[in-house]
């Protein structure tokens, strides 16, 4: 059997230092190469500091490591990319085609590209939002994700590169913070309950918005990797859902295990964004494809990351 080297691009990010863990435990410490624009910590594996905009140094890694897989994660988000929209373009476009690029040049075997309900605008079905709709998006995050998957399509129908993609939404995790998103909300409320701190929520108490728990869009990503390529029908980014829930319904969960639990919402330029996104979305496409199925709802999410935070700020792991 053929061994994987993988490299992930991001790694110090919220989903980029889980998904290293995750894909260390399934091919090895020493076949998964950490890398991110920053140093990393020491790991169980190997690092590297890597600007994804330098595309040389970014070959060099590759033949290096005998990379055959990139899991390209780096990005600039939408909450943070709307304070410079030209410089979270150029970002996250250069990136990727440096990595669509190197792929390309030297036939690596996949390439992963996260995707996001970013691309989704209000002219898109709002409940339900289906595989195949119209994208207009108002963020420039969104923009460029768009951008990146037709990019990601043409590689697979023009060179036959294997570009893989899901559509995340909300990203919720205990393991580490989020980096400019529209529903950060969703992590930090958890950090402030366990502390018994008041909440101040940016977000409308009823915006309904697509959510996902870490274990699940981590073992979406490795389940869509490791899929049969004749099996996946979609090559621009798959829907993906979990949960949808409103900061006044995640607010109540935490109540059952925290009665005293106080939030107040004030919110800002993010609430527009927001308002621009699914409430729901359609992931059948995932579902029939590769046999995609979350595992968690708010309640058992909302259980298990109070549980982790608990032990996380040395609080009693009762709760």
């Amino acid at each position: 059997m053929k061994k994987e080297n993988i490299l992930i691009i991001g790694a110090g990010g919220q989903i980029g230092s889980v998904l290293t863990e995750a894909l260390r435990d399934v091919y090895g410490d020493e076949h998964v190469v950490a890398s991110d624009l920053n140093p990393l910590e020491p790991q169980a594996g190997p690092t590297e500091t890597l600007n994804a905009l330098d595309g040389q140094a970014l070959e060099e890694v590759i033949k290096k490591w005998r990379i055959n897989q990139v899991y390209h994660l780096a990005a600039i988000l939408s909450a943070k990319g709307e304070k410079d929209p030209m410089w979270a373009w150029n970002i996250n476009m250069a990136s990727l085609f440096n990595v669509l690029e190197v792929a390309r040049q030297r036939s690596l075997d996949k390439v992963y590209y996260p995707s996001s309900i970013a691309v989704f605008g209000r002219e898109a079905a709002h409940l339900d939002t289906p595989q195949y709709e119209v994208l207009i998006p108002e963020t420039v995050y969104g923009i460029s994700k768009v951008a990146g998957e037709n990019w990601a399509n043409y590689y697979y129908r023009r060179y036959g590169l294997d570009v893989r993609s899901l559509r995340y939404p909300g990203i919720i995790g205990y393991q580490s913070m989020p980096g400019g998103g529209t529903t950060d909300y969703a992590v930090d409320i958890y950090h402030y309950a366990i502390q018994n701190k008041p909440f101040e929520c940016f977000l409308r108490a009823d915006t309904r918005l697509p959510m996902l728990y870490m274990p699940d869009a981590i073992r979406g990503t490795i389940e869509l990797m490791e899929a049969p390529a004749n099996q996946l029908s979609v090559r621009t980014s798959y829907n993906l859902a979990g949960m949808s829930f409103t900061p006044e319904e995640v607010a109540a969960s935490i109540r059952k295990i925290m009665p005293g639990f106080d939030i107040r919402y004030k919110p800002d330029f993010r609430q527009a964004i927001a308002d621009s996104w699914p409430a729901s979305i359609d992931d059948s496409a995932a579902r029939k494809d590769w046999n995609w199925n979350p595992e968690y709802d708010l309640d058992t999410m909302t259980k298990d990351m109070l549980h982790h935070l608990a032990i996380q700020y040395h609080l009693s792991s009762s709760v």
